[in-house]
């Protein structure tokens, strides 16, 4: 069999391709006149309200006399802003991870005692079933491990008696499960593709069952499993940012969407991890990292403020990079004066610059993080502030604890599987019905035509 013919644009597939192009034409200006909030959101960019929850909050605004106004974001996880779940982290061994999964799967913050029956539970769930990396892991391994990790997630239900109860009980044990398996199905994917694909070692680590999940992602990566205290708390402190931000983003949107027909919890998960691979999603930190790959490419000095000014302001006439016409990591949908996840991160991103001798690029990164929205406010009318989010940090952060770029989406999955499943059980226990939203038809009704008439 000819694989590359599955590869191949021919002549026919390009006719049908024009074909399609013109039928899924629609008048923009019927979107108007319909009042259709596309990307479900109005034109003050504000999120059309579709449902209810209680696992967390993203803050933007503020009422001041009668009137909702920017103000420094905030972030909630089961009603505590998450700067005092991190602050309260302590600088030794405290992993703060599985402390904020406790708190967004049963909405308190557990005990001491609570904490470490919690942390066993996951920690026995953390293997894989038998042959199931050599069978399923290393086989015909993807060059994107979001699509390993969607395939091995759906792959598991096959391994699963219970698969299809959707009962609470059944439903917190397989997230729980995925929650685990999560750091193995990412770096053995990474691992196996490196090695078939490029000709790498071949490195498959046994997890360690006392090991935090920041600390299973780095000794399952590194060939001799070593890392610093600062290098697992970093790590860790990137998961507790990424691991919810309230129901409408939309790999959470799409959780609670297919939860609602009533499907499967593997299904569900493939579903949010097919939503975030998008790069509109989970792919933001790379295009950061790449951006500053080409901008100290075409800087010559990274403290010349009025260089790295102009390179910026290339970048938004499309004359740099991948002329697109964007600023990488700044902006966010719903943040407009700051993103609280980047404050917190920024002040840990800075301490690991100094163990890894690379303040020299932090600074670069500082120096960007100041100018790029004084020239947006320049170059470009907005309707809100614009501000560093997580990802203008994190792609750096993950780049000096030598995480491939294979990698960064799907630590970002390894993070968020906590609020699926959160969202997944919440969706269960209070709805009951399936989300249809409407479309309108613009298409007007016509006279079948028949075949000897066309």
């Amino acid at each position: 069999m000819n694989t590359n013919y599955f590869c191949e644009i021919t002549p026919e597939i390009a006719h049908f391709a024009e074909l399609s192009r013109q039928a899924a034409t629609i008048n923009p200006e019927l979107f108007t006149e319909y009042d259709v909030k596309r990307g479900l959101r109005d034109l003050n960019g504000k999120g059309v309200l579709v449902g209810l929850t209680e696992i967390s909050d993203v803050c933007s605004t503020k009422m001041v006399d009668g009137k909702s106004v920017p103000a420094p974001g905030e972030l909630y996880y089961r009603g505590y802003n998450v700067k005092d779940i991190i602050r309260g982290l302590s600088d030794n061994n405290h992993f703060g991870f599985e402390e904020s999964t406790y708190l967004l799967l049963f909405g308190k913050l557990p005990t001491s005692e609570e904490l470490t029956s919690f942390c066993q539970v996951l920690a026995n769930y953390r293997t894989l079933p038998t042959s199931f990396v050599r069978d399923i892991i290393m086989k015909a391994p993807s060059q994107d491990m979001m699509n390993t990790l969607a395939r091995s997630v759906l792959t598991l239900y096959s391994y699963d008696e219970k698969a299809d109860d959707i009962s609470i009980p059944n439903v917190l044990r397989q997230c729980l499960e995925l929650i685990s398996l999560f750091p193995l199905l990412s770096v053995y994917g990474y691992q196996a593709y490196k090695h078939y694909h490029d000709g790498a070692s071949l490195f498959i680590h046994t997890p360690d069952q006392n090991l935090s999940t920041a600390e299973t992602i780095l000794h399952l990566l590194r060939p001799d499993s070593k890392y610093t205290p600062l290098e697992a708390k970093l790590l860790d402190i990137a998961l507790i940012l990424h691991m919810e931000h309230g129901g409408g983003n939309n790999s959470t949107f799409t959780t609670h969407l297919v939860s609602s027909s009533g499907t499967d919890t593997y299904s569900a998960i493939a579903a949010s991890l097919g939503s975030l691979k998008g790069p509109r999603h989970g792919g933001a930190n790379i295009k950061v990292v790449k951006m500053f790959d080409d901008m100290k490419k075409h800087i010559t000095d990274w403290n010349d403020e009025e260089e790295i000014g102009a390179y910026l302001t290339a970048l938004l006439h499309k004359e740099a990079f991948d002329h697109a016409g964007l600023i990488y990591g700044m902006g966010h949908a719903v943040y407009s004066l700051s993103d609280p996840r980047a404050e917190l991160f920024r002040s840990f991103v800075e301490r690991l610059s100094k163990e890894k001798g690379r303040e020299d690029e932090f600074a670069l990164y500082s120096t960007v993080e100041r100018l790029a929205p004084e020239i947006i406010a320049r170059e470009r009318k907005i309707y809100k502030g614009v501000s560093p989010n997580v990802d203008f940090f994190s792609g750096f952060a993950y780049s000096m604890l030598d995480l491939p770029l294979e990698l960064y989406t799907p630590i970002f999955a390894i993070a968020r599987i906590a609020g699926w499943s959160a969202h997944r059980l919440e969706e269960l226990n209070y709805n009951g019905k399936i989300m249809r939203p409407a479309y309108k038809n613009v298409q007007e009704h016509l006279e079948y035509v028949p075949m000897d008439q066309r």
